[in-house]
């Protein structure tokens, strides 16, 4: 499969079967995450693989995965991250974006489906998970094998806007 059929088959799923995800699988899409580029290669994300059901009843402290069997909580930290030296911009949430969005294409490439969370309580997630003050949780991927029927992929064409409405060409 291609890259563009890969990104137009993912979906968020919110609905899971019952069967958790193989650690061969995890490990897959761990070492996606971990060649996701970064701001000056600094690599300023920490991830937390919460899978045990003691840990998925925490995280619903939090946030809600949907009940994925394995969620992915994406961090930075900020004593880490890259600042854009004009305006002191901290980068590290487009680099948790970079690796969330190479964990979501894997976990797809695999046959599992993902749900991205960023409607969370940073608090709560940080309490449960005993997460460092520099250190702030961004996203949770839920990962899990898709339960129903999935969305279509042809989906883009009337879920999108078109390109005309969102890219400009030289100048906005």
């Amino acid at each position: 499969m291609d890259f563009l059929q890969l990104s137009k088959k993912r979906y968020s799923v919110r609905k899971y079967e019952n069967e958790k995800v193989e650690d061969e699988k995890l490990s897959q899409i761990l070492e996606a995450a971990r060649v996701a580029p970064t701001a000056g290669n600094i690599q300023p994300q920490r991830l937390i693989v919460v899978k045990t059901e003691r840990n998925l009843e925490k995280l619903k402290k939090g946030a809600n995965v949907y009940g994925a069997p394995l969620a992915i909580i994406i961090c930075v930290d900020r004593n880490q991250s890259w600042k854009r030296p004009f305006d002191s911009k901290d980068i590290g949430d487009i680099d948790a974006g970079i690796v969330g969005t190479h964990i979501v294409l894997q976990a797809e490439e695999l046959g599992l489906g993902t749900i991205w969370v960023g409607y969370l309580d940073p608090k709560a997630i940080k309490d449960e998970f005993n997460i460092p003050d520099n250190v702030e949780p961004v996203s949770i991927i839920g990962v899990g094998y898709a339960k129903g029927r999935p969305a279509s992929p042809d989906r883009h064409s009337t879920e999108r806007k078109p390109l005309e409405k969102w890219v400009y060409n030289e100048s906005f």
